[in-house]
């Protein structure tokens, strides 16, 4: 069974999350990375399992460390040293962590535009400076343009990739991660890269771990995205070989931030949740396809190449006449809340995100939605 078919949306107003709750109960959400899905059925037991024993202290061992290396052996042919790991209380919190153990307080932060907006966001809070080095037209890293980021930041700067990159779904290759790696390690800097999102890449791409190219590294990975664990916080910090000493650095306190819980769960989503995730995978596969020909025929003037790597669709609606931020647009005359691409940083303008991993029914809903709050005669074709 498809796993993004099973509910109804009056089941899914039922939920309290950001997503079903931020906006009024008559706009459809279609924003924010949460899957409308009901949990892996391993997931909700381990979580069952452990309220039921009063199971909800402080988290302890190399369990999830040992889960998701036998995930990444048998799905990426890789397999990080599990004593090379540490827990974290969610992806976000670990980069802060790892960029604070590999570079000065005052250290420039280069990042790949347009991006997830809390990698703006986190790298301001601390203070640091962000250096953007923006994507090629094909969403792909533009290794003259990253050089030249670097050569802006300065040696001893951090650079936060974003592999598979959200929001355009682009799944870097191995040659450009090598190419990355060697460039940074010319150029002085260090790199943090954020994985979240290795799990959902489509059937038939081939994920590359950072960390398979480059030893001298940190990764953050969780299973939060791939099997909608956000609300159960927990991650894991990932030390290449020649970045075991940094990790090794990571303060004890910072490990007693994860849910015990949170981590009980992606435990189990590592583990024994692989046969959900490929159902899942499968209908995001079609939920492409579905978006692609409902753009095609409802708003032929909005620009969009589906991608492997996310449930994530980046939707150029630049042809649409509606100015920087189209995503407002949508809200306030189809009552549809997609992510406004601005705070995805240069790049972003006239672009909206739109979140996939629904049934195709309320897919469609959307997009038929977006085409009918245009003005008359906007977005009817591609030179709109």
């Amino acid at each position: 069974m498809n796993p993004l078919r099973e509910l109804t949306l009056d089941q899914l107003r039922q939920r309290t999350s950001m997503k079903w709750r931020h906006y009024p109960p008559d706009v459809l959400p279609v924003w924010v990375a949460e899957m409308d899905v009901l949990l892996a059925e391993p997931v909700a037991r381990a979580v069952t399992d452990a309220v039921a024993l009063g199971d909800t202290g402080y988290p302890e061992g190399s369990a999830y460390a040992e889960a998701l290396a036998g995930f990444a052996r048998e799905r990426w042919d890789w397999e990080p040293a599990v004593d090379r790991t540490a827990i974290v209380p969610d992806v976000m919190m670990g980069v802060v962590e790892m960029l604070r153990l590999v570079s000065a307080p005052d250290a420039p932060v280069v990042v790949n535009c347009p991006v997830y907006p809390p990698f703006y966001q986190f790298v301001t809070s601390m203070g640091r400076r962000v250096v953007e080095a923006p994507l090629d037209p094909a969403g792909r890293i533009d290794l003259a343009v990253l050089e030249e980021a670097f050569d802006r930041a300065g040696r001893g700067a951090a650079y936060l990739l974003c592999s598979p990159h959200n929001p355009t779904g682009t799944v870097h290759t191995a040659d450009e991660l090598a190419a990355v790696a060697d460039l940074a390690g010319r150029h002085g800097v260090r790199v943090v890269v954020d994985e979240i999102h290795a799990p959902l890449v489509a059937p038939g791409v081939r994920f590359v771990p950072y960390l398979s190219v480059s030893g001298n590294a940190l990764s953050l990975m969780s299973a939060s995205k791939a099997w909608n664990l956000a609300g159960l916080k927990a991650a894991l910090a990932i030390a290449g070989p020649e970045a075991a000493g940094d990790l090794a650095r990571l303060p004890e306190e910072v490990g007693h931030g994860p849910s015990h819980v949170g981590v009980l769960a992606h435990t189990a989503a590592y583990r024994d949740g692989g046969d959900w995730l490929d159902a899942v995978l499968a209908g995001l596969t079609e939920n492409r396809r579905v978006l692609a020909a409902l753009l095609a025929e409802e708003l032929p003037g909005v620009r969009y190449e589906p991608a492997p790597g996310t449930y994530l669709a980046w939707l150029d609606c630049r042809g649409l006449g509606l100015g920087d931020r189209p995503a407002g647009e949508f809200l306030r005359h189809g009552r549809v809340a997609v992510n406004c691409g601005v705070p995805f940083g240069t790049g972003g303008a006239g672009f909206v995100r739109l979140n996939l991993a629904t049934s195709p029914e309320i897919l469609t809903t959307a997009v038929r939605r977006m085409a009918a709050s245009l003005p008359a005669g906007a977005g009817t074709s591609e030179s709109d």
